[in-house]
């Protein structure tokens, strides 16, 4: 294995690792804001490290292109769903969880 295949391994497990972290916070935080916090930004930034890891290993400009606007593309829906899961339990009078 060359040194890139261990770069990219490392950024597909950081990326793996920030998928699981964000799948805890969505069982263990008390909310639904603070569960919403927890999924997108740690989705969004596990999805990256596995991009820019799968981007590592290939050769074709047009294919890491294409995974870096699916990328953006996520992030964009990943905060308008955020945004509007947000609003909507704002509507509905959901109250923050705060701190005993």
């Amino acid at each position: 294995m060359s040194p890139m295949d261990y770069v990219s391994i490392a950024f597909l497990s950081i990326g793996a690792f920030f998928f699981i972290a964000g799948s805890v916070g969505v069982v263990r935080f008390p909310d639904v804001y603070t569960r919403i916090h927890a999924l997108t930004k740690a989705d969004n930034l596990g999805l990256g490290f596995v991009i820019v890891g799968l981007a590592l290993r290939t050769d074709s400009w047009i294919v890491i292109a294409k995974t870096f606007i699916i990328w953006g593309l996520v992030i964009a829906a990943g905060a308008t769903s955020g945004y509007l899961v947000a609003e909507a339990a704002r509507t509905s009078r959901v109250r923050p969880w705060r701190k005993p």
